[in-house]
């Protein structure tokens, strides 16, 4: 038998709202109701004030749904929404005191990993630079922040989804010596996550402070490209030792690399080195040596940024195939040229002493 929308949302009616004192489909609490096969996801969009109130409202949404006919497996997410804005007070009052980035609770140093673009590598430099700080004993978190192009999952070889023992804490997966935590662990891989800018920064926010991270020499936080949100609420809620740029050589590219950076300064997050990705290509047949993008423009803006070019990555097969298969190419083949490329950007932060 298969599970309908309707016959969901109907046994959701059954469930009450504390707040507003009508069933949670009457409220509009419940958000991104997703029913594929016998797998059923949606999310609670609550006020995050009212958290504690609305766990119990969340295991008995999630027990009236997986007890449908039908019903493989049922996942429910308790996001925040912002609060409605209130009328103007015109009367003076004293200023409120901002409260500054803090730290992540057992996280020593958080390194971010951004581009200007996407479709420079960003993730899979992410995911080798994680592997290759744990293959030289570094205690790794890898926080994947691109919600709506979660990757890391599958670039990990990680499946299942997290557990929370408690509602509140929750505990992140783990593979190749590196603690990940990813919106992808909690959603299909061809599942869109259609959040706008509060639920994004809600949910970010929980992957930050509510995971149990143990403890971590270093976290890196993998980026979506661009400069928006995300970047946004993790340089003003978290304290960031620094970032790591991720460039393609071509023009197009490092326009955009260059706006990412003045992001960075904009948030008086330091920019720790840029990293040339598709480098060059060598022919796997004959030896020939190419610039597919052209060459050196990285370089150049790294010299005048007067920063350090932590490494020019080849454009190799070997990167792309690991890394769809679950194992990063230092893990897959540590010995390779490519690998070491991962190998010298993890040197050049122990060196710096941030990871």
């Amino acid at each position: 038998m298969t599970v309908t929308r309707e016959a969901v949302l109907a046994a959701l009616k059954n469930i009450k709202d504390p707040v507003a004192q009508t069933d949670i489909v009457a409220s509009g609490v419940v958000r991104a109701l997703n029913v594929e096969g016998g797998n059923v996801r949606f999310v609670l969009e609550i006020d995050p004030a009212r958290a504690d109130v609305f766990t119990p409202v969340r295991d008995a949404a999630e027990a009236a749904v997986k007890a449908l006919p039908g019903v493989a497996a049922a996942q429910v997410a308790m996001t925040a929404h912002s609060a409605p804005s209130a009328p103007p007070d015109l009367k003076p009052k004293a200023k409120p005191q901002q409260q500054g980035p803090q730290s992540i609770p057992g996280v020593n140093h958080v390194i971010a990993v951004a581009s200007g673009k996407g479709g420079v590598g960003k993730s899979t430099v992410s995911a080798n630079l994680a592997c290759a700080l744990a293959m030289k004993g570094r205690r790794v978190g890898l926080l994947d922040a691109d919600v709506y192009g979660p990757s890391q999952p599958r670039m990990l070889g990680i499946s299942g989804r997290p557990a929370s023992p408690d509602g509140k804490t929750i505990l992140p997966l783990r593979n190749h010596g590196v603690t990940m935590m990813s919106i992808g662990l909690l959603t299909n891989e061809d599942q869109a996550v259609a959040w706008r800018g509060p639920m994004l920064m809600g949910a970010l926010q929980q992957m930050m402070m509510q995971v149990q991270w143990g403890g971590l020499d270093v976290l890196i936080v993998d980026l979506p490209p661009g400069t928006g949100d995300v970047q946004m609420t993790l340089a003003q809620k978290a304290t960031v030792d620094g970032a790591i740029v991720v460039s393609t050589p071509q023009d197009i590219a490092l326009l955009d690399a260059r706006k990412g950076i003045d992001m960075f300064n904009h948030l008086k997050v330091p920019v720790l080195g840029l990293i040339e990705n598709m480098s060059t290509h060598v022919c796997s047949n004959c030896g020939h040596e190419e610039h597919v993008f052209g060459h050196g423009g990285v370089a150049a803006e790294a010299a005048k940024m007067q920063v350090p070019l932590l490494a020019e990555i080849p454009l190799h097969i070997d990167i792309r195939t690991a890394a769809d298969g679950g194992a990063p190419v230092v893990v897959s083949a540590p010995d390779s040229a490519q690998a070491q490329a991962f190998h010298t950007i993890a040197d050049q932060l122990v060196a710096q002493g941030v990871a």
